[in-house]
């Protein structure tokens, strides 16, 4: 098949090249943007003038019958066809005869091609921020369940101070929410169209960018030209935002292959979300979990090789920007799946709180709580500090907890400690006293859901 773009050329290209600047393997996902931004685009050339009503007409019946045709599996791209781009206009012309040719004017494959990356990253976007909601959704109705629900809070992977389960819930949604408000910004930042820009200078044709920006549901065209056509940030912007939602999703799984460990037993995963072994019939894998950990490095991979590929390339169009697309693909589709899959296995996952209860006794949970309480009769901190400091070495000594001291052990430490001075030290009673704004008192969590709830309808 002879190229649309072959005039000069007296050769054909070699196989094997063909093979190797073909795009249309993997950017034939975006049919349906690249045809949509094809109406437009004639849509406003009848407007202007440039083509006539009838073949504007024409060319878009043509359009729409193509796209028929490739939902149907009619249509089957080969190498031949390069691009969607080509390969579509080649179609259109086949279909309609010699007025098809018309649909190019004023236009090129540069400004085309970010068209329709711009308008699928769009609806993608709309997708993931979607399924992050549910997300979120699961994760308030967790926190309302373990709201009042105690368990270890760790720092450099040692217990630390006692926390609930709603609280830990809500940390995550806070890193989620911050997920889904980059993906908003994001969406506005590159919610401008290019369409029109041509291949980097613009056209001497009468055409109007805003109407078409506006035919497409964009703000407003792009300023400039030549950054259009070679701009990849919005790309590099949505990889980033993903990059850093699967690292926050990488962090929950990681918890939850501890949390299900025989040292843990914190929680049970449904059986519908673990694997067994060929070989240990007793074993029941998180193995989703563990998935989940490990895909966050295909999309660094994503981030990193269009980084690469546009390090050092100057305006305006370079053939490397073909290489914008695969990574693009890859890190939009498992992102969505990781999203769904984690959201489902946290779902039907729950706390097995007598366990977890056991760990109470472990780690002395409630030290900077018996501090705080020596603060606030009076003893500066740093001072009560140092004594709850040596009150856990004698408990260490002595193999016992906090409550086990006798006066007389704990007036040898300091003169000013008693068995009365220490008051309430139950771990129920340091967590309830918790009440500070963004703490983990379970009144507090409520309020943290409530608030979580009113910013998640009005997102949706």
């Amino acid at each position: 098949m002879a190229s649309l773009w072959g005039g000069r050329f007296e050769k054909d290209m070699d196989d094997i090249v063909k093979e190797f600047n073909a795009s249309i393997g993997f950017d034939k996902r975006m049919y349906n943007e690249d045809i949509d931004g094809s109406i437009a685009h004639v849509t406003m050339l009848a407007e202007q003038g440039i083509v006539t009503l009838a073949e504007a007409e024409q060319i878009v019946t043509g359009l729409e019958k193509i796209r028929e045709k490739i939902k149907s599996g009619e249509i089957v791209f080969t190498v031949d066809d390069e691009d969607i781009h080509m390969g579509i206009e080649s179609k259109l012309i086949a279909e309609i005869g010699d007025v098809g040719k018309k649909l190019h004017t004023a236009r090129s494959r540069n400004d085309q091609c970010q068209v329709d990356g711009r308008m699928y990253l769009k609806k993608e976007i709309r997708e993931i921020v979607h399924r992050l909601c549910y997300l979120e959704s699961v994760i308030l109705e967790k926190a309302e369940k373990y709201a009042d629900s105690i368990t270890v809070g760790f720092t450099h992977m040692q217990h630390a101070q006692p926390i609930t389960l709603g609280f830990v819930f809500m940390a995550y949604f806070q890193m989620f929410r911050r997920d889904i408000e980059r993906l908003m910004d994001a969406y506005e930042r590159m919610n401008l169209c290019p369409l029109g820009a041509c291949a980097l200078a613009g056209t001497t044709l009468p055409t109007n960018r805003a109407r078409t920006a506006e035919l497409l549901g964009f703000d407003a065209p792009t300023e400039n030209a030549m950054d259009s056509v070679s701009d990849r940030d919005y790309s590099l912007e949505f990889l980033s935002d993903a990059s850093i939602s699967m690292m926050h999703l990488s962090r929950w799984a990681e918890e939850f292959v501890w949390w299900n460990s025989q040292e843990f037993s914190y929680i049970a995963i449904d059986d519908s979300y673990c694997t067994g072994s060929s070989i240990m019939p007793q074993k029941k894998n998180p193995d989703m979990a563990e998935l989940l950990r490990g895909k966050v490095g295909r999309v660094y991979g994503d981030l990193m090789q269009l980084l690469t590929v546009m390090k050092g390339t100057p305006l305006a169009y370079n053939k490397d920007f073909q290489e914008d697309k695969e990574s693009l693909f890859d890190a939009v589709d498992t992102w969505k799946a990781s999203i769904q899959i984690f959201a489902n296995m946290l779902d039907k996952t729950e706390f097995r709180m007598d366990q977890i209860e056991k760990q109470f006794a472990k780690g002395f949970l409630n030290a900077t709580d018996i501090a705080e309480h020596f603060a606030k009769q009076g003893i500066p901190f740093r001072e009560a500090h140092s004594i709850v400091g040596q009150m856990v070495k004698a408990c260490e000594q002595k193999d016992c907890e906090f409550e086990d001291l006798t006066e007389e052990e704990l007036q040898a430490i300091d003169s000013r400690v008693t068995r009365e001075s220490l008051g309430d030290i139950s771990i129920k009673a340091c967590v309830d006293a918790r009440v500070s704004f963004g703490g983990t008192a379970p009144s507090e969590v409520r309020r943290q859901i409530k608030v979580g709830e009113a910013w998640l309808a009005d997102i949706k």
